[in-house]
């Protein structure tokens, strides 16, 4: 029976030459798509973006670490942004998360229309002076794909990643995780042919995770011929840390002449959180305690 909690397990096989993660996030995505209020084809998108934030974020050595994905695309949904930490907290919103489009000619969510052409950045900020970003064109919309595409070119790792959500009749989340898989640089050519074949011939991660498989079971699906060893598991849940005193110093990191104007107009602010859809209020007074 499926452990309900979501989390990722961390594995290696073929004697360290394939180091493999995978997750389970229905509880992520559901808490996503309630706040969000996303349409069945956003909450797909958002939750592929959050599954692969997580598991990225889980990859991260730092405690401080902090990993952003970010998309900007031409389709309607506009952009995607999800940050993770190290702990695989993740937090996410969508651009336009109303946005409805008719099904793939599978008869699927269409995600890659809802993107259509874009920008996939990776930020990771390790504490350092500057950020490391790397950046790739999309080459599908359906976020998976381009992730595989981001590791082989601005990271140099061969990877197969899988993310999948699945819905409900009534539009909440029945299910949803993915994997990512990595093969080392001194990985053999044996296992690289071996394993490229049984990804072409394995079934999609959503009929995977349809049939209630766990993360440790889709992992020994593809990997067991390998020697998998599952090394760690990890919570992850879905965790925005912002607060009054955070959003205090975003306001008053902006020009004077702009909070002085706030200030004339004479009306309470509202700052609304987009991660969490959190709500808050600043006061005239408080707003002059930023000028001073």
């Amino acid at each position: 029976m499926k452990d309900n909690k979501d989390y990722i397990v961390k594995a290696t096989a073929a004697n360290n030459q394939i180091r493999a993660y995978a997750a389970t996030t229905r509880n992520i995505v559901e808490e996503a798509r309630s706040i969000h209020n996303t349409s069945p084809v956003a909450t797909a998108a958002l939750g592929r973006l959050l599954t692969a934030g997580s598991i990225m974020g889980s990859m991260q050595k730092g405690e401080k670490d902090l990993l952003t994905l970010q998309i900007q695309c031409s389709g309607p949904i506009k952009g995607l942004t999800v940050t993770a930490d190290s702990q695989a907290r993740v937090k996410g919103y969508v651009a336009e998360p109303m946005v409805m489009l008719p099904p793939s000619s599978k008869g699927k969510l269409d995600v890659g229309k809802a993107l259509d052409l874009g920008v996939m950045s990776v930020i990771k900020d390790m504490g350092m002076k500057e950020p490391y970003v790397g950046q790739t064109h999309l080459v599908s919309g359906e976020i998976a794909e381009d992730l595989t595409y981001y590791f082989a070119t601005s990271e140099q790792i061969p990877s197969s990643v899988a993310l999948g959500v699945l819905m409900n009749k009534d539009n909440t989340v029945k299910q949803a995780g993915g994997f990512i898989i990595q093969l080392m640089p001194f990985t053999d050519d044996v296992i690289i042919d071996k394993l490229e074949n049984t990804l072409k011939n394995m079934k999609p991660i959503t009929e995977l995770l349809d049939r209630d498989m766990t993360p440790e079971m889709i992992l020994e699906e593809v990997l067991g011929e390998f020697g998998l060893q599952i090394n760690e598991k990890i919570d992850t849940s879905y965790y925005c840390n912002c607060s009054k005193d955070r959003v205090h110093k975003a306001i008053s990191s902006i020009s004077k002449k702009d909070i002085q104007e706030m200030i004339d107009d004479n009306k309470p602010i509202e700052v609304e959180c987009h991660f969490c859809d959190k709500k808050y209020v600043f006061d005239v007074e408080e707003l002059k305690g930023m000028v001073k």
